[in-house]
C-alpha cells in the first residue's frame, strides 16, 4: 500500500489553541473485572470525556498469562445501538451471537458486530487456548439514522496496511492514508493498529476535522512529543494533518479518530439510546427474555441486568 504522506505539517497549533484544536489529554484507565480471569483497563467512557469520534467504549487488557486458566469468559449479554470491535494482539477469542455466528477471532483479525436495534453475544477462549491474551474491545456509537438497523457480524481476516520506514499499519476500520478497511461504518471514523519499530520517527497523515486519540498496546512511544507507556490513552484533539511519533522502543499503538459525534446519548450497561425509557424499556426486555434472541452453544447462564440507578438517565454529549 502507499506509504503515508510525509511533508511538513501546518504550524502547531497548541500554544494558544482554540477550543476544539489540538490538545494533549492523558486519560487515566480504571481496572475491572470483564469475566474469568480477565481484568481490563477501561479507557472510555472516561471522566471529562466520554467519546472520541463515535468510538464510545475502550477497554485494553493483557498481556496476560492465562496458561492452565479459563481466560476471557464472558456469558451471554446483550447490546442496542453500537457496533463491537474485538482486537487481539495474542490469543484467541470465540464469539457467538444470536443470529448464530460462531467466529474464532485471532491477532489482526477484524471481528465486528454490529447490534442494531437489539442482539446478544457471548465472548470466551478457547478451551484450547494459547498461553497468552492480549487486545482491547472498542464500541462505535450507531448515529440515530442507523440504530435500529437489522443485527450482523462480520469477520475480515485480511485487512489493508499502510507502510513506512519503521511503520507497518493495519487499518480496522475506516481509512487512513489510501487504505480503507472493509468493516462496515456509519459515521466517518478510523482505527488503526500501529506497528512502529525502534527508532522510528514519522510523521502520520490525519483527517483535520476528525478528533484523535492514541492507545498504547506495548512498547514506549513519543506521541506528538508525550512518552507514553503501555496501557495509557492520549486524546489529541482536533485540527490536526499530521502526528508525529517517535518509537523508543518496538511498540503497538491504536490510533481512533473520528468526526466528532454530536448526537446526545444515553449510555448503562450494554445498551445506547436517546431516553431514559429506552433504556430501561430494553433492560426490561432483556431480564424477561424478548427482543435480544437466544446465545447457543455457551455453557453456562446468561448475564443478568444489573439494577437501575435511583436517579434519571439522562441523554448527555461526548464530553461530561
Amino acid at each position: 500500500m502507499a506509504e503515508p504522506d510525509l511533508r511538513a505539517v501546518t504550524p502547531d497549533l497548541r500554544s494558544g489553541a482554540r477550543p476544539g484544536g489540538p490538545v494533549h489529554e492523558l486519560l487515566a484507565p480504571r481496572e475491572t473485572a470483564l469475566g474469568g480471569s480477565t481484568v481490563v483497563r477501561r479507557l472510555l467512557p472516561n471522566l471529562g470525556r466520554r467519546m472520541v469520534g463515535a468510538w464510545c467504549f475502550v477497554d485494553h487488557y493483557g498481556p496476560d498469562d492465562i496458561a492452565g486458566e479459563p481466560g476471557m469468559q464472558v456469558p451471554p449479554h446483550p447490546h442496542m445501538g453500537l457496533q463491537t470491535v474485538s482486537w487481539l494482539h495474542e490469543g484467541e477469542v470465540l464469539h457467538r451471537d444470536s443470529l448464530g455466528s460462531l467466529r474464532t477471532v485471532r491477532p489482526r483479525e477484524l471481528g465486528l458486530m454490529t447490534s442494531g436495534r437489539a442482539i446478544s453475544h457471548s465472548e470466551e477462549s478457547p478451551r484450547e487456548h494459547a498461553r497468552l491474551l492480549h487486545g482491547a474491545q472498542l464500541w462505535v456509537a450507531l448515529p440515530d439514522a442507523h440504530r435500529h438497523t437489522d443485527p450482523a457480524f462480520e469477520h475480515h481476516a485480511e485487512l489493508p496496511v499502510v507502510t513506512a520506514p519503521g511503520l507497518h499499519a493495519t487499518v480496522i476500520l475506516g481509512t487512513l492514508d489510501t487504505a480503507t478497511s472493509p468493516g462496515t461504518t456509519h459515521t466517518p471514523l478510523v482505527g488503526a493498529d500501529l506497528t512502529l519499530t525502534q527508532g522510528a520517527d514519522l510523521r502520520l497523515p490525519l483527517e483535520p476535522g476528525f478528533e484523535y486519540a492514541v492507545l498504547t498496546m506495548s512498547g514506549r512511544t513519543d506521541v506528538d512529543g508525550v512518552p507514553l507507556d503501555p496501557g495509557s490513552m492520549l486524546y489529541l484533539g482536533t485540527d490536526r494533518r499530521e502526528l508525529p511519533l517517535h518509537a523508543r522502543t518496538d511498540s503497538s499503538l491504536l490510533l481512533l479518530g473520528g468526526a466528532p459525534f454530536e448526537e446526545h446519548l444515553v449510555m448503562w450497561w450494554n445498551f445506547i439510546g436517546r431516553s431514559g425509557d429506552e433504556i430501561v424499556q430494553a433492560r426490561n426486555d432483556w431480564e424477561k427474555g424478548f427482543r435480544f434472541g437466544e446465545v447457543h452453544g455457551y455453557d453456562g447462564a446468561r448475564l443478568r441486568a444489573p439494577e437501575l440507578p435511583g436517579l434519571p438517565l439522562k441523554a448527555r454529549g461526548r464530553v461530561r
